[in-house]
């Protein structure tokens, strides 16, 4: 067991350095503390089979090789994750492009067929590309970006109503973002703290 726990160690503090993660950023991630963390990494505990189980998935190892000795036996590279986020972004480019050609199309036909100008469109183009971009990021989990979307989609909203009824002068409407944009920093807070307290052990 003496040997497991020192094994183990080792090879989580190297993967850990090598993803460039800190003990808190890890410990989301897997919905632990960072507590359980530093003793799994120093040693004083074991995690159990489950969740060894998901930490061999997130480096992309074997349980294996977390507990083995074999120190010639090499971590699956890296290249697939890589690739695999190189594949998200992408797809998610790809849904917002699909705004844009929209907002075109309908640019286009109302230029053509009405001979309206109705350049607004792209306007509304913006909250509502960000609302896809939240989307994928909760899809994703990509959770360290999700106070700068959420609060670009607030923003962009205001502005596009605002632009609107430009001819109305309702530059108030831009006083709602301050309450909105205090309730995104604090909400992201809040899942924060929720995210490290969920499992101390």
């Amino acid at each position: 067991m003496d040997e497991i726990k020192k094994n183990l160690s080792k090879k989580l503090l190297e993967l850990r350095h090598q993803k460039k993660l800190t003990q808190l950023e890890l410990a989301q991630k897997l919905n632990y503390s960072d507590k359980s963390i530093s003793k799994w990494e120093n040693g004083d505990a074991v995690p159990d089979i489950a969740v060894l189980k998901q930490i061999a998935t997130f480096y992309e190892v074997s349980v294996d090789y977390l507990i083995s000795d074999d120190t010639e036996k090499k971590p699956e590279n890296t290249l697939p994750n890589n690739s695999n986020n190189k594949n998200k972004i992408i797809i998610t480019l790809l849904a917002t492009s699909v705004v844009w050609i929209v907002a075109t199309i309908i640019y286009v036909q109302l230029k053509i067929w009405a001979k309206i100008n109705f350049w607004i469109i792209y306007i509304w183009a913006l909250p509502v590309s960000f609302i896809v971009l939240v989307v994928f990021n909760a899809i994703w989990r990509k959770k360290k970006f999700s106070i700068t979307l959420t609060s670009l989609l607030v923003w962009t909203l205001l502005l596009s109503i605002y632009l609107q009824f430009l001819k109305y002068n309702i530059w108030v409407i831009f006083l709602i973002g301050a309450p909105m944009q205090i309730a995104i920093i604090l909400w992201s807070q809040l899942n924060k703290n929720k995210s490290v307290k969920i499992k101390k052990q």
